[in-house]
């Protein structure tokens, strides 16, 4: 490990210089790149010149203690040994964590699909509380969002719908929401006060771009037809609205929610570039079964991962045994505790995983 970081201060030094090249400097795409690779290796440094200070200190307090006679200067150097070397412990595993190989995911964007499942119209009520809680926490971080695609029911909830958050880290945040989401509430709809318990499922997609996965036209079968659902005297008049299907997998996106048939279009790539992205990388990850395993639960949307228990005010999240009772909290987009607590125990996962491999 100190061998590879040893190395890695090297190429930040070299990087370092780079930046400050006039040329470099008005490349905005290759500086825009080295900036990345710098802030993602700045902690690392960091941690690794105390790493080095508290070395120097524990090599120092040793020599002395090999050559003082002096009882006082000696219990001071023993203690100084102490010190730097439970430092150098403590600083080690700070290295070894943040040395983890990166997701090269987590600083794009996501589009997310939220789907009601077992419950009816309560489910979709729930999809529409879901969506909610995502935005909120979206916009308390900075970030924007955009619907892609909706079906909405008479009551006001989602059967399904998409929609993109951009910002930066938004997928390194938000890849531990995919699966299935219960709640236990009385619904809207229910006249005798009795709990009811539904399913929604939530995916969380890479934002794909057209370099990621390169799609040949010929393999698209495009489709328009009349909007459905609301938007006033524009449904049924033009055929605005877009269905995409990818031939060879049979994947199929549509968007209806714009006027225009191009920007429908558009949000449907967006969409099935998404999907066909993270099919792509369910197939790599299926060679790396160990990897696999290692994850908290970012890929298998079967897996019921979290119950929202209204009547209690509890939310309990079922991979890492965390319950939390402000569920009102939770639903206003206030997630960073139970995100916290899910890239903490992804973290700890892959160590383990890393010492098993070594």
């Amino acid at each position: 490990m100190l061998e590879k970081l040893r190395k890695m201060q090297e190429n930040y030094q070299i990087m370092q210089e780079k930046m400050m090249d006039p040329a470099v400097m008005g490349d905005n795409t290759l500086y825009a790149q080295l900036m990345r690779e710098y802030k993602h290796m700045q902690p690392i440094m960091e941690k690794y010149q105390a790493y080095l200070q508290a070395d120097a200190s524990y090599a120092e307090a040793k020599e002395l203690l090999t050559q003082e006679q002096d009882a006082e200067l000696c219990e001071m150097a023993r203690e100084e040994l102490g010190e730097s070397k439970a430092q150098m412990e403590l600083l080690r595993k700070e290295l070894k964590r943040l040395l983890l190989p990166k997701d090269p995911n987590d600083d794009r964007n996501v589009i997310i699909e939220i789907r009601g499942g077992a419950g009816g119209e309560e489910a979709s009520l729930f999809a529409t509380s879901l969506y909610r809680m995502y935005t909120m926490y979206a916009e308390a971080h900075g970030w924007k969002q955009e619907i892609l695609t909706a079906n909405e029911t008479e009551l006001g909830g989602y059967k399904e719908i998409s929609f993109s958050i951009m910002g930066e880290g938004a997928y390194s945040r938000l890849k531990y929401e995919s699966g299935v989401h219960r709640v236990q509430r009385v619904p809207e709809t229910e006249s005798q006060g009795r709990i009811h318990t539904s399913t929604v499922t939530v995916a969380v997609l890479v934002e794909a771009d057209e370099v990621a996965v390169e799609i040949n036209p010929a393999d698209l079968r495009i489709d328009v037809f009349r909007a459905s659902g609301a938007g006033g005297q524009h449904i049924n008049k033009t055929e605005s609205a877009v269905r995409i299907t990818h031939l060879p997998t049979g994947m199929v996106a549509e968007c209806q929610d714009e006027r225009s048939q191009y920007k429908n279009k558009e949000k449907a790539m967006k969409i099935l570039r998404s999907r066909l992205y993270e099919k792509k990388q369910e197939e790599q990850n299926a060679k790396i079964a160990s990897e696999r395993k290692m994850q908290v639960g970012t890929g298998d949307r079967s897996e019921r991962i979290r119950t929202y228990n209204f009547p209690q005010g509890r939310m309990t999240d079922h991979r890492i045994g965390l319950t939390l009772y402000r569920l009102e909290d939770v639903m206003n987009g206030n997630l960073d505790e139970v995100l916290d607590a899910l890239a903490t125990a992804d973290e700890l996962a892959r160590l383990a995983g890393q010492q098993e491999e070594a």
